[in-house]
């Protein structure tokens, strides 16, 4: 069983690029981030014909997630359930997979612009508002996975240039205690769960030929709980779409799960 997340910046214009790589990476479910449409412009047929149905947020320009999968959707919640927000950022389902129900929790995370700006502060209080309600829904559904861009560098392994960045946005003792509280209710970070190598990133500038410098961030992140640690076989980043022309500045991450 294999759970993608990827930020695609705009699904209209990456569409092609999310039909190829489903067709060559036939994951059960895959959430994306950033669809930059609302919800009548979503391709649902195009996804359908790819063997995938859709749970959809969407939002006209900014924001918007989904959930693609193979399986129906049920019990879909959009945003953070006792947060009142005007942003399309999180959107949650139960799915019927081999073994079993997993509740699967797709957020696009507040950007937050600058440390000590009315960006900054709202991000603090989303994550607030974020953390508050999985424990409710962990405590509901234990085969739980948290994915998302998460603009957040959980620690300095995830930053090109830890020292230069350090309090900058990503990069500030805020935002990681944030990351670590999450953590804290009972969710692991599966990519390392596993030896990786090192400067492995998810997200690279389109700018000063970042990619090819692997200049980077890893802000795009698979959380398991505590139910699922044991059956989590592997997590990788995808860094081949980076290559395609007028690709996303973000990879997929993927994660193999034995059956529930």
């Amino acid at each position: 069983m294999k759970i993608a997340t990827w930020n695609v910046n705009s699904l209209t214009v990456r569409l092609p690029q999310v039909l190829d790589w489903l067709a060559a990476n036939p994951v059960d479910a895959l959430c994306l981030q950033e669809l930059k449409l609302s919800d009548d412009k979503f391709p649902l047929q195009a996804l359908e014909a790819a063997g995938y149905q859709s749970a959809v947020f969407g939002q006209k320009t900014y924001n918007g997630v989904a959930i693609l999968s193979r399986s129906p959707a049920r019990n879909v919640v959009k945003n953070i359930v006792g947060f009142t927000d005007e942003q399309s950022r999180v959107i949650a389902a139960t799915l019927d997979m081999p073994g079993g129900e997993l509740r699967l929790v797709n957020g696009y995370f507040v950007n937050g612009q600058s440390p000590g700006s009315d960006k900054f502060a709202y991000k603090m209080k989303w994550l607030d508002g974020l953390r508050a309600w999985l424990q409710q829904e962990l405590a509901a559904h234990p085969n739980l996975v948290l994915v998302g861009d998460f603009n957040i560098t959980a620690d300095d392994r995830d930053t090109f240039d830890p020292e230069g960045l350090r309090e900058t946005i990503h990069h500030t003792t805020e935002e990681r205690a944030h990351f670590k509280a999450l953590v804290k209710l009972g969710l692991t970070d599966a990519f390392r769960m596993f030896e990786q190598p090192e400067k492995s990133y998810s997200w690279w500038d389109y700018r000063e030929f970042a990619f090819r410098r692997n200049r980077g961030m890893r802000i795009d992140y698979i959380l398991v709980s505590d139910a699922l640690k044991p059956k989590v076989a592997s997590c990788t980043i995808d860094k081949q779409p980076r290559k395609n022309e007028r690709p996303s500045d973000h990879v997929p991450v993927v994660v193999e799960l034995d059956s529930l």
